[in-house]
């Protein structure tokens, strides 16, 4: 329960920061972060819960990131469910906190997105289906990579975390015109079950391409590793 409880607070953690610089931030008055700004939120969460909570869960904060594990021989399958749930539980929290917070700006209005993750005509650039496809299933297949590298024990102690935390920044610098950026089904569930409407009608898409992108990466670092498939 600590394993579970840690994920828990570590994805409201991550959605809060991540979503919430976007929602709150991004284009403020004069002073809005901008992509740069949310790509760096989202990253430092990560980076900031991995010291935090890495020795009590793994830090995984993301389904994709449980499953990519679990195929990477890293992650026991008994764990994957209750990880997983707790993870969607943390996300839908910080999306309801998100929400209270957001909907006390004149104006505000749900529908304008809420950070989530769209193709087509609810893509930041307008990017397709299948360009979001493909770049969600490359982002998180090279987020598992590095996750992988950096965490193996022939890699350099306790520098994890930076790794880690700057590779998301990174993935969010190329990814968000194109799909506002998943490689993570919590966070995009998360902040979806507020919008609803065509949030949730392509919230499959925020599924399936992360976790098979994870798998791909886990295979793939497997094999350039050196260890058994």
């Amino acid at each position: 329960m600590k394993a579970y409880s840690a994920e828990f607070l570590g994805t409201f953690w991550l959605v809060l920061g991540g979503c919430g610089s976007a929602v709150l931030a991004a284009a403020f008055p004069d002073v809005g972060i901008g992509l740069l700004g949310v790509s760096l939120a989202f990253g430092l969460t990560v980076l900031t819960m991995a010291f935090a909570i890495g020795h009590i869960s793994g830090c995984h904060l993301n389904p994709a990131v449980s499953i990519g594990l679990w195929a990477g021989g890293r992650f026991p399958a008994a764990n994957l469910a209750p990880y997983i749930a707790a993870q969607v539980l943390g996300a839908v929290a910080a999306g309801g906190v998100l929400f209270v917070i957001a909907s006390g700006a004149p104006g505000f209005d749900v529908a304008n997105g809420f950070a989530s993750n769209g193709y087509g005509a609810h893509s930041p650039g307008g990017y397709s289906l299948v360009a979001a496809l493909v770049t969600e299933v490359v982002m998180t297949m090279f987020f598992l990579l590095v996750i992988l590298g950096a965490t193996d024990k022939r890699a350099s102690a306790g520098f994890a975390p930076i790794a880690i935390g700057l590779a998301l920044t990174l993935i969010h610098l190329v990814s968000i015109p194109v799909t506002n950026t998943s490689v993570n089904p919590a966070r995009s569930t998360g902040v979806a079950l507020f919008v609803g409407d065509w949030a949730v009608g392509q919230l499959w898409l925020f599924w399936l391409a992360p976790i098979a992108g994870a798998v791909l990466g886990a295979v793939v670092y497997r094999r350039i590793a050196g260890e058994e498939v």
